[in-house]
């Protein structure tokens, strides 16, 4: 399905307006638009704009290399990376079942992930939007402006995110790109004393989440109309799942649902992930378009990330964020769980479960054991999967017998998204755009649906493909003597 309204015939009779760069996301990308003389909107799309490739930056790195690696694709979600690519691994050196203490020291590591990048999303890059409003000041509109407004809970964003942080540094050995996952297992484990730092602090903590839950509930009570069919789509959905069907953000099998909620598969193998899912590539963007290949590329764009996750799985399996996860779906006679915005609510909901996860496993004595890495029978392939803070995040790697990494495939939850955040922008710029005067409220409607998924636009831009590229050739005066430009496809 195409993102664009209504075919644009006459491009040149068409008037351009650019979104660019967009705000409070991760990384570059702008949003074009296409009038008409009467302010109507023609086309509306999402342009990824820089270009990574690291995909090819790690062929011919060894394989033990690659999880340190793959973490400087991001700052925020470094760790999603790093266990995706660990997980991919341990199935090239042979390790089927990790020892108990490195299975429990990387779930505590996911799950402050998913903790910090929760709190760093809904409190810094979202509240401002929500709690002031779309087309509020925009010198307003900002972490300072809530910081001065509403300090608690800018407050309470900060430290739910240091303590994630916290974690992480304990389980990685360093809060932003650590060294803690390796193929096999890990490097180190907890001490009874760190256990117990952590342990000091984690009760607030799931009362902060709770609050959380409760603040993103009550901004949906009090925006009830505007939440509910705000960028509002219908589409399939994909995630992660436990084999009892439980929500399980680090191991699981595929599930996909239809948009009529069929189950199209389920608890599908990770490790052919290729024969349910393949990658479209565009002209217009670096960000690949990604569809369920039983449903072709046209029609097998689907949506993955909080919302998909807690509407999707079968139950969570700690208390409190089940039942949060209850009133959610029972809210509004189930309209406020197929709303965009719907995402935050449900953002809030998994960390929530997270701070629980993170209490449970403090308690547990393997999180100081010494059995740190395991190996068995060398393979050449290895496919890593699991729900990063954003959605499914996979990892495909080939190492040769020489141990180096000959091909390497990333999907990231956020090139997953990629036709939903432009089916989320037609939806915006029909209800709020068409036929009007644009202001810059109206254009942070876009911005708003697009924050919504919370993209990480730099994880997500490594696509297949030709780069443009343009060439000057200057005299010693500076004068032009001739140029040469190549486009998106590769011709020149």
């Amino acid at each position: 399905m195409s993102a664009d309204l209504e075919t644009a015939d006459h491009p040149e009779r068409l008037r351009r307006v650019a979104i660019e760069p967009l705000s409070r996301v991760e990384g570059h990308g702008k949003v074009t638009l296409l009038l008409d003389e009467d302010d109507r909107v023609r086309q509306a799309r999402l342009h990824i704009v820089e270009f990574r490739g690291f995909e090819k930056f790690v062929q011919g790195r060894p394989y033990w290399e690659v999880p340190v690696m793959v973490q400087r694709l991001c700052g925020i979600c470094p760790v999603s990376h790093h266990l995706a690519a660990s997980k991919a691994l341990d199935q090239v050196v042979g390790a089927d079942r990790l020892t108990p203490t490195a299975d429990k020291a990387r779930r505590l590591m996911h799950y402050g992930q998913i903790l910090q990048s929760h709190a760093l999303h809904f409190f810094h890059l979202a509240a401002p939007d929500l709690l002031f409003g779309f087309d509020s000041e925009p010198a307003r509109r900002n972490i300072v402006g809530v910081a001065a407004e509403h300090p608690d809970v800018a407050r309470r964003g900060v430290l739910l995110r240091r303590f994630g942080q916290e974690v992480i540094r304990l389980t990685a050995g360093k809060r932003v790109h650590g060294t803690g996952s390796v193929p096999g297992g890990v490097n180190r484990s907890l001490t009874r004393e760190e256990r117990d730092a952590l342990l000091a602090d984690i009760y607030p903590v799931v009362a902060w989440c709770l609050e959380a839950v409760e603040l993103a509930r009550r901004l949906f009570e009090q925006n009830l109309e505007l939440y509910n069919e705000f960028g509002r789509f219908r589409t399939h959905a994909l995630c992660l799942i436990r084999a009892d069907g439980a929500l399980d953000l680090y191991h699981g099998g595929l599930r996909a649902r239809t948009l009529d909620g069929a189950t199209l598969f389920d608890h599908a193998d990770t490790n052919r992930y290729w024969d349910h899912i393949y990658e479209e590539v565009k002209p217009w963007s670096y960000m690949k378009f990604p569809f369920l290949r039983a449903l072709g590329p046209e029609a097998g764009w689907y949506r993955v990330g909080p919302l998909t996750r807690v509407t999707q799985c079968d139950f969570i399996p700690t208390p409190l964020a089940e039942r949060a996860r209850q009133a959610f779906l029972a809210f509004d006679a189930g309209r406020a769980a197929g709303a965009t915005l719907g995402t935050h609510w449900a953002r809030m909901i998994e960390m929530l479960h997270a701070a629980e996860a993170i209490k449970d496993l403090l308690h547990d004595d393997d999180l100081s054991g010494a059995e740190l890495t395991v190996a068995g029978e060398r393979r050449s392939r290895g496919v890593g999967v699991l729900e990063a803070p954003r959605g499914t995040l996979i990892h495909h790697y080939r190492v040769d017998e020489d141990d180096m990494v000959v091909r390497a495939n990333l999907i990231v939850s956020t090139t997953h998204n990629n036709q939903a955040m432009n089916e989320a922008i037609r939806a915006v710029a029909r209800k709020y755009l068409d036929g009007r005067k644009l202001t810059e409220g109206l254009l942070n409607h876009i911005e708003v649906a697009i924050r919504a998924f919370d993209p990480c636009l730099s994880c997500a831009t490594h696509a297949v493909g030709k780069m443009p590229l343009a060439v000057e050739l200057l005299d010693a005066e500076g004068e032009r003597i001739d140029a040469l430009a190549r486009d998106g496809r590769g011709a020149c």
